[in-house]
């Protein structure tokens, strides 16, 4: 996890939030990898739940709402965690995170209360302010919105809402880094069904599958993942049924992404109804900082020589690294740029010039990028080299463009 971390500072994918002033707990920023890497993984994320199906449709809803929406959906009362506090260090934690004594100093802990994970916020100039709150699942934006898509829409059961964006939790332990923040983004589907038992178990499975099969076809290793059904008693307050898909990460199997029968729970809470009935809602929400992490953590290999990011294409922040051999060869720098520019408008490509031909490769390797071009004093063709296996071939340079495009289909 150290390994992962360090790089992840050193190379640009995420740093500590306003660090110049010493940071603040639960909240990260991300470089230009790590925007790069987030944006990908939403890419990929959107083109499959939204552009390859005809029965979803997509929303992006406000980030502060009526605090109407979150008494009407139980989360003013329910949406909480209990705390605990140790009697000697007075630090805090998720009661249902440790056991009989602080981990930290061995002491007793007080009774266990409920604290609510709402971030407040206060709205106008004049008092009195207006209390609202940041939202603390994206959800909500999608059953409020309900009745509009319905009518705007040539849509209808079964069907679908995606939507990817901010929320916010007052977590009383954020930590292991950006897995869990108080600040972070979510990615998350409602499917309206039919109410009816087999409709619910139909796409319940149907749904499971797509999001495991979506982080396999993306390169995760199936032996890091698994599922996990939820026991009744630890099921969200809006939940029939759960299951999380959870990652084999340093600190144990973690939950990213989870897959919630909610029944007619929020509609009905909404009082919102479609054609004389209340559709049940399967769900399925994946957190991107989460699936970044566990990304990283599982493409990052080590052998003697070299550390590799062994990202999947699609997720790799740049696709295309080119290099002049030499930077004392003012033709060869030149033909380089024309070369970097061109397929810059393409792909997402990368300049770089510094050091030997050989540090290069492995900065790159470190970075996930999966070819690198190299330009020689060959006039026609140009060496393409490969991240994983290091192996190097000549290619056209007019081809250069039509070999990525397909390497990337």
């Amino acid at each position: 996890m150290e390994k992962i971390v360090s790089l992840c500072k050193r190379r640009g994918f995420v740093f500590p939030g306003s660090e110049i002033y010493g940071g603040i707990t639960g909240f990260w920023d991300y470089g230009p990898l790590g925007v790069e890497l987030k944006n990908n993984i939403k890419r990929e994320w959107w083109k499959s739940m939204v552009y390859q199906r005809e029965n979803i449709v997509g929303l992006d809803a406000a980030i502060v709402m009526n605090p109407q929406v979150w008494e009407a959906s139980g989360h003013t009362k329910a949406f909480s965690d209990p705390l605990v506090e140790c009697k000697k260090c007075h630090h805090r934690f998720r009661a249902d995170q440790v056991k009989d004594s602080c981990p930290n100093c061995g002491g007793q802990f007080t009774e266990a209360k409920k604290f609510n994970l709402l971030t407040e916020v206060y709205l106008g100039v004049t008092e009195p302010k207006q209390k609202a709150y940041l939202r603390g699942e994206i959800t909500q934006g999608v059953f409020v919105n309900f009745k509009n898509v319905i009518d705007s829409s040539r849509i209808d059961v079964p069907f679908g809402i995606a939507q990817i964006g901010k929320a916010f939790r007052n977590e009383i332990t954020p930590g292991n880094f950006t897995f869990r923040s108080r600040e972070f983004e979510q990615m998350e589907l409602e499917f309206f069904v039919e109410p009816k038992d087999s409709e619910g178990e139909k796409w319940f499975a149907y749904w499971k599958k797509q999001r495991l099969d979506w982080y396999l076809n993306l390169g995760i290793k199936r032996e890091n993942l698994r599922f996990r059904e939820h026991a009744p008693n630890e099921r969200a307050h809006y939940a029939r049924k759960a299951e999380d898909i959870e990652y084999n990460s340093p600190f144990g199997w973690k939950e990213f992404e989870g897959v919630h029968h909610r029944g007619d729970w929020d509609l009905s809470r909404h009082k919102l109804t479609h054609d004389g009935y209340t559709p049940w809602v399967i769900e399925t929400s994946g957190g991107v900082d989460r699936a970044a992490l566990f990304f990283l953590l599982d493409a990052y290999f080590e052998d003697e020589k070299r550390v590799i990011l062994k990202l999947h294409p699609h997720l790799a922040p740049y696709k295309v690294a080119v290099f002049p051999l030499v930077v004392n060869k003012e033709d060869i720098v030149k033909k380089a740029r024309e070369i970097y520019l061109e397929l810059k408008l393409k792909l997402n490509t990368v300049w770089d010039d510094r050091g030997n031909i050989g540090k290069r490769y492995y900065a790159q390797d470190e970075i996930g990028t999966p070819w690198c071009v190299t330009i020689d004093y060959e006039s026609d063709s140009a060496t393409v080299r490969d991240r994983d296996t290091a192996k190097q071939e000549r290619v056209d340079i007019s081809q250069l463009d039509s070999y990525f495009q397909k390497k990337l289909k």
